[in-house]
């Protein structure tokens, strides 16, 4: 594919459809969608399998049960839906450092992959901080 002719949908379609899917899950569930805590739903859940009794007692999980539910398949369909989304706009690529870093810091993987790293576990804190 040609730099610059770039196939992926319209961000104001996307923007739009969304905050229709916003919208819709509010009236249906009384829940906003969100990922962060369907994370640690989901640390839960994996934890659940080697000690029952201890997430049993967390308060975290008596107050939001492991479980898999709507958000979880939500999250889920995150990833297939971008990658629906990407195949077949032929945009996808698998790529370990994305040319705007590359041209700022190097290309450096073990770099790169540090400050993902480091930035998602920031973005999670701040989630779970706000409660969301």
């Amino acid at each position: 594919m040609e730099q610059g002719k770039d196939k992926g949908w319209s961000p104001y379609i996307a923007g739009a459809l969304t905050g229709l899917l916003l919208i819709f899950s509010v009236w249906f569930t009384g829940k906003y969608i969100g990922a962060s805590t369907t994370f640690v739903r989901s640390a839960g859940y994996i934890e659940r399998i080697f000690d029952a009794e201890r997430v049993s007692q967390m308060a975290y999980f008596k107050k939001e049960a492991p479980k898999i539910d709507w958000q979880f398949l939500f999250v889920v369909g995150i990833f297939f839906g971008a990658l629906a989304a990407s195949t077949t706009s032929r945009s996808f690529r698998w790529q370990a450092v994305p040319d705007l870093w590359k041209s700022r810091f190097g290309p450096s993987v073990p770099k790169r992959a540090i400050a993902a790293f480091i930035g998602g576990a920031i973005a999670m804190f701040g989630a779970r901080l706000a409660d969301g």
